[in-house]
């Protein structure tokens, strides 16, 4: 099986339109693409509308779907009776500007807590998003751009699967994200819209789709607040060609953790990426929970924006020792390595250079290891890469962050 990148994001899947604008903080997009559609939904105890709305559609109609309307500036959340009924109007207005059933419609919203949307606004801007409609890559980009509230940039990507007996396969997706970024789907807000032109069972899309979210977008911290709109979609279209569960499980986990990292990358206010490897854990739950602690925690974040490794690893090993679930831990086993990555300063180096020549060494089997010099340029990196060894186990997993700066009490202080 190869794995290679192509453009389009959404709009490379056979079957697929979309489109969006956005005007102020406010945007709508359509994607168009008749399909089966399986969801993760946010775990919050407090569910946007437009959440319970799509699940209840996609209940209802036993998962077939016709297109998703989204829009940005407002989360239709906390917002009783008549933010239903505003989800509902959602559907019946894109229903009908499509032609197609009501039922078949999956709505999503991000944006501000607390307030009601603005119809007029929503009917309008629908008017303007379905004539625009495409199959080009415009139109997913314009999708994409459309649903940003605090992104600093769109987030698409897509691939093409060739599985070696004449059969293509492609995924494409768009994701936003920023704030509120801690999803437990089970799974401001994440969003996320992934099609597949790949012909595969309702069985297998539902399997590989929550294998792929537990390990992408579950494992990516901004700031450790929920969101009560966290929504990701998958839609297969079955126009292109067969594939294996191995091989859409494999493509489908590609895709999902370039748009998690995405997300993690475009943290608000962040000034660095962060990447947490465990590895030597017990079992896979462990690894990720010490992982998602590493990424999550606020003094972690702070050393890393200082660019302080000392504070950094002392508060790495308090994060690890935090985890409740977390068993069989001994200090004197835990190792610790640290690497920095700038793509814009290592544009011009060898690309086949050996990558892990630039780890630190920072911790090793209990013992703290001398951090001046060489592990403080890492800390200059605009990509930070920690690797923790608990020593215990042959479990790993990786978790995605970014760091705590100035801007983002900025941004979230109104």
């Amino acid at each position: 099986m190869k794995i290679e990148t192509v453009r389009g994001g959404l709009c490379a899947v056979k079957g697929v339109r979309a489109y969006g604008i956005k005007e102020g903080h406010n945007g709508l997009a359509v994607i168009e693409g008749k399909g089966q559609a399986v969801g993760m939904y946010t775990a919050s105890k407090i569910k946007a509308a437009p959440v319970l709305f799509t699940k209840r559609q996609l209940e209802g109609c036993e998962g077939q779907i016709q297109a998703i309307i989204a829009n940005s500036g407002c989360a239709n959340s906390f917002t009783g009776e008549q933010g239903m009924r505003n989800a509902e109007k959602m559907a019946e207005l894109a229903a009908d500007s499509l032609g197609v059933k009501e039922e078949e419609i999956a709505v999503a919203s991000t944006g501000p807590i607390g307030k009601q949307l603005d119809m007029e606004l929503i009917e309008r801007q629908l008017g303007h998003v379905v004539k625009g409609l495409t199959a080009e890559a415009a139109g997913s980009t314009a999708a994409a751009k459309a649903i940003l509230t605090t992104d600093t940039f769109y987030k698409e990507r897509a691939i093409r699967i060739d599985t070696g007996n004449e059969e293509r396969v492609v995924i494409g997706g768009i994701a936003k994200g920023s704030g509120m970024i801690f999803p437990h789907l089970a799974t401001a807000t994440m969003l996320s819209f992934i099609y597949t032109d790949a012909r595969l069972s309702e069985e297998i899309q539902r399997a590989s789709f929550e294998d792929a979210v537990a390990n992408s977008f579950n494992m990516v911290v901004v700031d450790g607040d929920m969101s009560t709109n966290d929504l990701v979609l998958l839609v297969s279209t079955g126009q292109g060609g067969a594939i294996s569960e191995g091989d859409f499980k494999e493509g489908l986990n590609f895709i999902c953790k370039e748009l998690a990292k995405l997300i993690a990358r475009d943290g608000e206010g962040a000034t660095k990426f962060i990447e947490a490897r465990v590895k030597g854990a017990a079992s896979v739950a462990d690894a990720k929970e010490a992982a998602k602690s590493i990424v999550r925690s606020p003094l972690v974040k702070s050393a890393i924006f200082g660019e302080r490794p000392d504070f950094m690893c002392g508060r790495i090993i308090a994060a690890i020792g935090s985890c409740a679930t977390v068993s069989g831990v001994d200090p004197g086993r835990i190792s610790i390595g640290l690497k920095g990555e700038d793509k814009d300063k290592d544009k011009d180096k060898d690309k086949d250079k050996d990558k892990d020549k630039d780890k630190v060494s920072a911790v090793k089997n209990g013992e703290f290891m001398d951090m001046s010099g060489v592990a403080r340029e890492v800390m200059r990196d605009k990509e930070i890469f920690i690797e923790v060894d608990l020593g215990i186990g042959e479990s790993e997993a990786t978790a995605w962050g970014c760091d705590l700066s100035y801007d983002y009490v900025k941004i979230n202080s109104g």
